[in-house]
């Protein structure tokens, strides 16, 4: 038996003669890049262009990058499955094609809107690129220090930008742009927040029948809350069965509640603008948001109702008593849960429906695994998704729901190589080449070409009405947060600290978004940007201010209840 040092001894020797025989023998043949391409190709399989045009554009990626080889860049991202599937495989692939190493970090994504504007204040460079939300595109126009894409594009940029990138392909490039069309940001992934339900529970005869006796009209997807609210007070306790033999306790609604930063993206992500907060015009209303901030020439005056803002109006207040109201129809957890916490619950198979489902959480397994309580026995999804309803303070012109689009955004500080080889990156991540791919791992598309592709016309099934949706010219009404919030970070933390109140019982809803409005419009007042900066209007009485043609809206009744057959509404949609 050998000693420790002896053992050292021998190692040394044998790893002294492993490199001399490599010496010898010379170096080891490296994968050149055209066969890294051919080889990641078949990897991309399905793809929305045939391989012979997937080859034209990873040849492309590879001359474009040969300056770079060797070189190293670090991006990062939040904590979904798209974005750990890019640093997983697409990393890989790209440093296979290109040379280039890319460090790939994923982080909450608090910690990218916090990231991003530490780097922006600070003039540090900790990411050469960020895919950051497009709800940020308000801060970062007026701060001027994120770099232009469609400027850098024609310019110094001009040599590294795709050939086969086609803007036009995107579903909704213009999140990513400022007032003047500008292009800041490039959707990387999107998400919508959408109705989800039990299209099983919903068609089953008896259950339609109860429905109908109850309540007088017939069960279907709700149009508006008041429906909602009423499908959510029946099915709560309710007994109901699953394919896989199941019975179940029902709830007739899903949501979280926890205090926060989610609880934040729970009401900016648009369920004011559901409620019916804001102005018409789609994407963004205009002189109003869905975050009740009022502009005037791009410039923020106010949110509050007193400045001709909207956040502490009757519509505001609404939204957010429903919120509080309809808890009592959720799991009693719902509470203590997140949106992460939230995601997955409909697929346990106790929820009847979900007003608010992110729908890159439908890509999770038991949403689509046979023995799930959530599929039959054929391997087919029994729940479906349906455009959100609306709240009592909605009109028609006004947007409907909410998109998250996850964008690729490099500051303005990351400059030559490193800007170069971010933006290849960047462009390789939403290439046609990969993309078809990538929504099929994470649920979150960002091309026409992909919702359009002969594979998802052939596999809709799986997906419950979601590529129906996309499809619908309905989707252009669902828009992330528009350009006249002036500072996303520093407003986004002051909401679900007073939401949370609220749901705590320490304020009344009418309270908590009274003080809301005035801590965000005192934040604002104290705000000095580059361009556009908040210049707050003199305080006037609501009352007046509803009296003005484009002022916020007074009180309203609760709306009659409207819904329709689930499969009425895709044929709508197919039309």
């Amino acid at each position: 038996m050998c000693t420790p040092r002896i053992q050292i001894f021998l190692s040394k020797c044998f790893a002294a003669g492993l490199a001399a025989m490599m010496l010898l023998a010379g170096p080891a043949t490296a994968e050149t890049p055209d066969k890294a391409v051919s080889r990641w190709v078949e990897e991309f399989q399905p793809s929305t262009i045939s391989k012979t045009d997937q080859i034209k554009e990873l040849k492309w990626f590879a001359e474009a990058a040969k300056p770079f080889q060797g070189k190293k860049i670090r991006t990062t991202a939040e904590d979904i499955k798209t974005h750990f599937w890019e640093r997983d495989v697409l990393a890989k692939a790209f440093e296979d094609i290109t040379g280039i190493h890319v460090d790939h970090v994923i982080i909450g994504e608090g910690d990218v809107v916090k990231t991003i504007m530490e780097q922006m204040m600070t003039g540090r460079q900790l990411y050469d690129a960020y895919v950051n939300d497009s709800d940020n595109k308000g801060t970062h126009l007026r701060l001027n220090k994120v770099v232009v894409l469609s400027d850098y594009m024609k310019g110094e940029g001009q040599k590294y930008t795709n050939p086969y990138l086609d803007l036009n392909d995107f579903l909704n490039i213009e999140f990513g742009k400022d007032y003047e069309g500008n292009l800041l940001q490039l959707p990387d992934q999107q998400f919508a927040n959408l109705y989800w339900f039990r299209y099983d529970w919903f068609t089953d005869a008896k259950t339609r029948e109860d429905f109908k006796k109850q309540f007088g009209y017939e069960l279907g997807v709700p149009l508006n809350w008041s429906a909602y609210e009423d499908i959510a007070k029946f099915f709560t306790g309710r007994k109901m069965k699953n394919p896989d033999g199941s019975e179940v306790s029902a709830y007739g609604h899903l949501d979280y509640a926890l205090p926060s930063p989610s609880l934040q993206w729970r009401f900016t992500d648009s369920w004011l603008g559901m409620a019916g907060v804001g102005s018409k015009g789609i994407p963004y209303g205009l002189p109003i948001d869905d975050w009740g901030i009022r502009v005037q020439d791009k410039i923020p005056v106010g949110s509050m109702a007193e400045r001709g803002g909207e956040l502490n109006g009757p519509a505001g207040i609404y939204a957010l008593t429903k919120f509080v109201e309809w808890l009592k129809y959720a799991p009693p957890e719902a509470r203590k849960w997140d949106w992460v916490n939230h995601g997955p619950q409909a697929s346990k198979g106790n929820i009847a429906q979900d007003i608010f489902c992110y729908i890159t959480w439908l890509s999770a397994d038991d949403f689509h695994r046979p023995g799930s309580p959530v599929v039959d026995r054929d391997g087919r999804p029994v729940w479906r998704v349906a455009p959100s309803p609306h709240g009592d303070y909605w009109e028609e012109g006004m947007k409907v729901g909410y998109q998250d689009a996850g964008s690729w955004t490099i500051p303005a500080n990351v400059r030559g190589e490193h800007r170069a080889m971010a933006w290849l990156w960047a462009q390789f991540c939403v290439s046609k080449t990969v993309n078809l791919k990538k929504f099929l791992v994470g649920g979150t598309p960002i091309r026409k070409s992909t919702i359009f592709s002969d594979y998802l016309t052939q596999n809709a099934y799986q997906y419950g009405g979601l590529i129906e949706f996309y499809r619908s010219p309905e989707e252009k009404k669902w828009t992330d947060t528009g350009p006249n919030v002036p500072h996303y970070p520093g407003l986004s933390g002051l909401w679900w600290t007073y939401i949370a109140k609220a749901v705590n019982g320490e304020m009344t809803p009418t309270q908590a978004m009274n003080a809301l409005a005035e801590s965000q419009d005192s934040l604002m007042e104290k705000l000095k940007l580059a361009k556009y900066s908040p210049k707050l209007n003199p305080l006037k009485t609501k009352e007046e201010w509803y009296k003005q043609p484009n002022g916020p809206k007074g009180p309203r009744p609760r709306q009659k209840p409207v819904t329709i057959q689930y499969d009425d509404l895709i044929k709508q949609w197919k039309k």
